[in-house]
């Protein structure tokens, strides 16, 4: 008789990525029940981790008061576009049964902190955030809509810009909101815009540039093309830190860097400056 006796079968040892969390800045690893307590921030080097569109607005938006719009519009395929992976619209329609959501970015009226406001967050797991016709018209009727109610708008980007799936029309949605925007302004009505990690491309170039005050989270990416991009092309070696947060503060494209914890508070104080 043996004196071990072994199990058959070997007990199913859980991934790595299903027990930790591991920071993309500085790669320390933390539980994700710690990395989710700490709100997605790496308590090692305070890098803001990304968030989804729905819990973002949960951190933002009063408890109860988001009331969600434009759910029905979402993106086109006018030029049954394909590659060597396959069609684009079976890729996005995998990306709607998986995530749930049916544009990269989501719209509704709330309250943060007692004051009305037109809340627009975009959701970077969505085809990268990309500013497609379905981001383009939301954000531009949620324009129309805040004018009719006098709210001001908040927008959260988070995107690597253009959805080059659409090609031209992608693009014009550059153009389309930056002129919703501008009627917003023409109204009299005050317009936050908070650039998340990573607000890039398309979208940096065009609406998440365009608020009356322009804050963002510490460590942030932000910027237009890629480093890469750039040092090719003036053939000189980029600092360290560029497009990071710190840097576009130091150099006068962003207002003001704002901790996560105290987002919301800032938002609001800011509506209550404007009398909202």
């Amino acid at each position: 008789m043996a004196w071990f006796e072994f199990p058959k079968e070997k007990p199913a040892i859980p991934p790595a990525k299903a027990l930790w969390a591991i920071c993309p800045k500085c790669k320390s690893h933390f539980e994700k029940k710690t990395w989710k307590e700490n709100n997605s921030i790496c308590p090692k080097c305070n890098y803001h981790g990304r968030l989804s569109a729905r819990e973002r607005i949960a951190q933002i938006a009063d408890e109860g008061s988001f009331t969600e719009l434009f759910r029905e519009v979402s993106y086109s395929d006018h030029l049954d576009f394909h590659d060597a992976t396959g069609s684009y619209k079976s890729k996005i329609d995998a990306t709607i049964a998986k995530s749930g959501e049916t544009e990269s970015i989501v719209a509704g009226t709330c309250e943060i902190g007692g004051h009305k406001a037109m809340l627009c967050v975009m959701d970077f797991s969505f085809m990268g955030g990309s500013l497609g016709t379905g981001t383009g018209e939301r954000i531009a009727r949620a324009c129309r809509q805040a004018v009719e109610e006098r709210r001001p708008l908040v927008i959260f980007s988070a995107s690597g810009g253009a959805r080059m799936h659409e090609g031209i029309l992608s693009l014009m949605q550059m153009a389309k909101t930056s002129a919703a925007i501008a009627k917003l302004k023409e109204a009299g009505l005050p317009y936050i815009s908070v650039l998340t990690d990573p607000t890039t491309g398309g979208v940096s170039a065009s609406y998440a540039m365009l608020g009356d005050i322009n804050i963002t989270e510490p460590k942030a990416l932000i910027g237009f093309a890629g480093r890469r991009v750039i040092e090719n092309t003036i053939h000189q070696k980029l600092p360290d830190d560029f497009q990071s947060a710190e840097y576009l503060e130091k150099h006068g494209f962003i207002d003001k860097i704002v901790e996560r914890s105290r987002l919301k508070g800032f938002i609001a104080k800011m509506l209550g400056l404007w009398g909202f």
